[in-house]
């Protein structure tokens, strides 16, 4: 394993943001809000009282007019003339959480102003992502007048031309990154174009926006587009877009629908997931219990189970379906760390390149992407995971925060089939007698960008806080902070030297388990260092003097609530 240390770095303000100590007092004195909470605010480049308390505060009134985001209300125009003239309409998504709740959506919302909509979602194995002609000559022959994308679209300008030839009006919404050329739609809806107020929505994002403004259009009652926001923060939350301005308040007001539990999927959801129905749903909780749930569909199985759990109105058919989904994501986990395991070894073997290329020929293509995050997480360099499907190689890379991925595989495109994605995220597919110049391709990519030898990974750190200052008044300060997310990561703090008073290894030895005391004021608290074990195990701990780089939590073990330190790094003093 690697075993390289991260630099520990307490972060600072931007020169605009900082604040003394007695500047730091009196905002949080305005705000009723404690200085340290101020401190995190800065961090995050907030620089006013005003921006900090409608951070605090993110109210739905802070969303921009839809006039502001170009597309939207043409597209608005063009579907309810679409409705008006009785075309049938056909919603095209993707198999992942974003392309299944915008999906969801979509027709949710349409049926709620009585329009009736056909939906299609391929299958991953079979077609991959993205629209591909054979289903578009599909929906033509179902006598479909207009195809709405969601979450895709963007990068296939040929399927877009054969479905004008097809005689089919075509909607974009997506927010991938466009290629050169625009695909020749009706209306394309997409934030990465120019003139957008935020480049960050995700595909549900987009969706929303689109819904609300035909909420408008329509003739008859207007829904209550607020019912909505679950999907759109659940969305949001999955597909790991920045939180900024507009996606926290979109996330943060769905967060509060998921936790009063109104849609029966969501729910369902929940309860399989062992959180209690009236539990507060956190970005954490959405990205480690509901999420991965959701994903087994498309990943593993069949992602209409999804579709159909999030549109469900019936609390019974709901469980079952979420049962379903659970199983599935049973099954997924074992596959995962079958394919981690097999592509530990393989990068083990790399580790004098300065990025990784993995592959074999019977990893599930569902599954890698995942497998790309924790080989990522555990050697700090991008990572690309190859399988083959077809006789073709179809991969998923993962970056590092300081590396474009997206950049690289424009270096490396001419011996690529095909690719696309975002800065930290991407999808590939290529010929095999390619692969050995995707290799050298790929680590020269990498070494153009981070140098020869590329600069340990970094840990930022928010603020030294001892174990005395760990309270209930903090945790609701914390919780004030969220959603957590890219952009807006959860805060992570230095100790002061600890003791360590027992520990355990759990799990095979995967996990380790701290009792630790404050040497400073004698504190005594219990922490957890995920995945950490292996990292650890010939260490002799006990009695070790350490610190730790952490985040505190509330957890429920036994039914009870108690404190738990989740430990990022830990550093020895001895």
């Amino acid at each position: 394993m690697s075993d390289t240390q991260a630099a520990w770095q307490l972060k600072t303000p931007t020169p605009e943001a900082a604040l003394d100590r007695e500047q730091l007092q009196r905002m949080g004195e305005r705000l009723e809000v404690s200085s340290l909470l101020v401190h995190l605010m800065t961090l995050r480049g907030l620089t006013c009282e005003s921006d900090m308390d409608k951070f605090l505060s993110p109210g739905l009134r802070y969303l921009h007019s839809l006039d502001k985001w170009p597309g939207v209300e043409d597209g608005a125009v063009l579907l309810c003339s679409a409705i008006k003239a009785n075309r049938r309409i056909a919603v095209w998504g993707d198999y992942d959480v974003d392309g299944i709740t915008a999906t969801a959506l979509v027709k949710d919302f349409l049926a709620s102003r009585n329009v009736e909509v056909i939906h299609y979602i391929p299958d991953r194995l079979d077609f991959g992502y993205g629209l591909h002609v054979e289903g578009i000559r599909s929906l033509a022959e179902q006598g479909v007048g207009l195809l709405l994308t969601v979450d895709c679209g963007i990068a296939n300008t040929e399927e877009i031309r054969e479905a004008k030839r097809l005689g089919l009006q075509v909607i974009i919404t997506d927010h991938h990154l466009p290629g050169q050329e625009l695909p020749e739609a009706d209306v394309i809806i997409n934030p990465k174009l120019e003139g957008w107020p935020t480049p960050n929505l995700a595909g549900v994002g987009v969706g929303f926006l689109l819904m609300g403004a035909v909420n408008r259009l329509l003739p008859g009652p207007p829904s209550d587009i607020r019912d909505y926001l679950d999907l759109v923060a659940l969305g949001t939350v999955a597909d790991v877009v920045p939180l900024d301005d507009q996606n926290r308040i979109l996330v943060k007001n769905g967060l509060l629908l998921i936790k009063e539990g109104r849609r029966p999927g969501i729910q369902a959801l929940k309860e399989i997931s062992g959180m209690s129905p009236d539990e507060n749903v956190g970005t954490g909780s959405i990205g480690f219990a509901l999420a991965p749930r959701i994903n087994a569909a498309g990943r593993i199985g069949d992602p209409d189970l999804a579709v159909r759990l999030l549109l469900s109105k019936d609390p019974e058919e709901a469980r079952q379906l979420a049962t379903k989904l659970d199983k599935l994501n049973a099954k997924r986990k074992l596959e995962e760390q079958r394919i981690l395991e097999e592509a530990i070894t393989q990068a083990e073997s790399q580790l004098h390149l300065p990025g990784l290329v993995l592959h074999s020929e019977h990893w599930h293509s569902g599954i890698i992407g995942i497998v790309a995050s924790r080989i990522v997480e555990r050697f700090h360099r991008p990572c690309l995971i190859l399988t083959k499907e077809n006789g073709i190689f179809k991969g998923s890379g993962r970056s590092t925060p300081s590396f474009d991925l997206y950049q690289a595989l424009l270096s490396c495109k001419q011996c690529l089939y095909k690719f696309g994605g975002h800065r930290q995220a991407a999808g590939l597919k290529l010929e095999p007698f390619q692969l050995a110049n995707l290799k050298n391709l790929f680590a020269w990519a990498v070494e153009e960008q981070l140098g020869a030898n590329p600069a340990p990974p970094v840990l930022e750190l928010d603020a030294e806080l001892p174990f005395s200052m760990i309270t209930a008044t903090l945790f609701k300060e914390l919780d004030l902070l969220q959603p957590y997310g890219q952009g807006n990561p959860r805060p992570i703090f230095l100790s002061p030297p600890l003791s360590v008073l027992r520990h355990r290894f759990f799990s095979q030895k995967k996990h380790l388990e701290l009792h630790l005391s404050d040497t400073t004021d004698g504190t005594n608290m219990r922490a957890v260092a995920w995945r950490q074990g292996e990292r650890w195990k010939d260490v002799a701990l006990s009695g070790r003097r350490i610190k730790i780089a952490y985040t505190p939590r509330l957890s429920k073990f036994n039914g009870l609530q108690q404190i738990e330190l989740a430990v990022q790094d830990i550093l020895s003093l001895e």
